[in-house]
């Protein structure tokens, strides 16, 4: 089973080989239209930093419980020492090749209240000088010697695998217990006869000289093509991903699974590669199927997505995710919060009964979860609602109006509190926005003050007229 899977991970040690670079976010508001041309003039209240490329890989496999040691070659410069840094600071054990007159490639990304209006793309990314790709194979060759589960090779074209490095893979690959493959072009991999590679469609369709088709075509485009890209990789196992529709397996030239996930803004995908292969990885080397280690890498992706910045899915998000973990208590609920605010995800936060849930319900649900990046949904007892709604109420049980919400796709998390009010749970985590159902302006909302003087915002959201619980244990009584 994956969580049993997942368990396992901490004994696995992976050789991450490749591209990295670093990440910056610079996040504002838009304040006008600049004179010069029409684009916003950000203000920039923050500046973050992140790994990126083959880094990012290793930071996702050391989240997740592995032991990572990545290879690589980074620039004597400012942007390389922040690479070091962080990953130092992940637990990562970083074998970085410093190349005195390279550059650090570093990808800055602009926000403006959350969305990316502008890239720029800094950084050397020619190959790199034979002295120094000679010293990477050195250091590859000491973690191989001294043992792991896999190789990871990151190939995103900033010229850290040249010919030299290739040609030692292919010298060894019949002693690699594993080789995993993430490259924007696959070709040049196809010889070492990876076990896995993981493109995305347009990598897969280059790979075939194609164009792939749009929207939900893609998936029988690689149905159609399953023996074709099995060919052109020579690989045993290709996972195809179709961002916000999942991914298709392939292994030996046929269609042998399916694995899906939700929407998020394209904003929120970056690095989400990096935790699919990650996990994808590690669940092969800690003895999964490829069916398992595929479900563990999608459901790492969703997870690692659900804020902005570079994606991180850590081992105790995924945890929570396998073991039905929407249903959680107040501690589990305070470290979850605590990581999604590390990770710099808006929290939204609502309450209610829950009984008999309907489209109203439904409805609204949704729209709070597009107010932030994480719901968390608060459910009163079944004491609690009886004290609020009389004797005969609840209609259904709290253990299922908790099942109920945890099975929709909107909702993250789901906690029972048995007080009348939600105010500890308030307390506890401190929400971006606070939500509740209903046509009472927010001021009318006992609870608004608090969660403000916790600097958080409320809202109310209207029902759909008609639809209330009340209305329909009436309708179903009158009949």
């Amino acid at each position: 089973m994956p969580a049993g899977l997942l368990r396992r991970f901490p004994g696995q040690r992976l050789l991450v080989l490749g591209d990295v670079l670093l990440d910056g976010w610079l996040t504002g508001h838009p304040s006008r239209l600049c004179r010069e041309g029409p684009v916003a003039v950000v203000d920039v209240e923050d500046h973050a930093y992140a790994c990126g490329g083959a880094a990012n890989t290793a930071v996702n496999v050391a989240a997740l419980g592995g032991r990572a040691a990545l290879v690589s070659a980074v620039g004597e410069d400012a942007a390389g020492q922040r690479l070091r840094a962080r990953l130092r600071a992940a637990g990562v054990t970083e074998l970085l090749v410093g190349v005195p007159a390279r550059s650090t490639p570093v990808k800055s990304r602009v926000l403006a209240d959350g969305q990316v209006v502008a890239r720029v793309d800094e950084g050397d990314t020619d190959p790199l000088p034979p002295p120094a790709a000679h010293r990477l194979i050195e250091l590859a060759r000491s973690v191989l010697e001294e043992g792991c589960g896999a190789v990871v090779v990151c190939d995103y074209g900033a010229g850290t695998l040249t010919g030299p490095v290739r040609d030692w893979l292919r010298s060894v690959r019949a002693r690699l217990p594993r080789l995993v493959v993430d490259a924007h072009d696959l070709s040049r991999w196809a010889p070492l006869g990876p076990d896995l590679v993981t493109p995305n469609v347009a990598e897969a369709a280059a790979l075939l000289g194609q164009t792939p088709p749009a929207g939900p075509r893609r998936a029988h485009w690689v149905d159609r093509n399953a023996g074709a890209l099995t060919r052109a990789a020579g690989a045993g196992t290709v996972a195809v991903t179709l961002d916000a529709e999942g991914a298709v397996l392939i292994e030996r030239g046929s269609v042998v699974g399916r694995t899906r996930t939700r929407p998020v803004p394209a904003a929120r995908t970056i690095g989400a590669g990096d935790s699919y292969v990650a996990a994808f990885t590690l669940g092969l080397a800690a003895g999964g199927t490829v069916a398992e280690s595929a479900e563990l890498a999608q459901r790492a992706a969703e997870i690692a997505v659900a804020g902005t910045g570079t994606a991180v899915c850590s081992a105790a998000e995924l945890a929570t995710a396998l073991d039905g973990g929407r249903v959680v208590d107040r501690a589990a609920l305070a470290g979850l919060v605590a990581r999604h605010r590390a990770a710099g995800r808006r929290v939204v936060f609502t309450n209610g009964c829950f009984d008999v849930l309907h489209r109203g319900h439904v409805g609204y649900l949704a729209e709070a979860a597009r107010l932030g990046d994480v719901l968390v949904v608060a459910v009163n007892s079944d004491a609690s609602v009886r004290r609020l709604k009389g004797e005969g109420r609840p209609v259904n049980p709290a253990e299922d109006r908790v099942a109920v919400l945890a099975a929709l796709a909107c909702v993250d998390h789901v906690i029972v509190f048995d007080e009348d009010s939600p105010r500890e749970l308030i307390g506890l985590v401190r929400p971006d926005l606070y939500v509740k159902g209903g046509d009472y302006p927010p001021e009318l909302i006992p609870e608004a003050e608090l969660v403000r003087s916790l600097g958080g915002e409320v809202r109310s959201l209207e029902y759909l007229p008609d639809r209330s619980t009340s209305e329909l244990i009436e309708r179903i009584r009158s009949r």
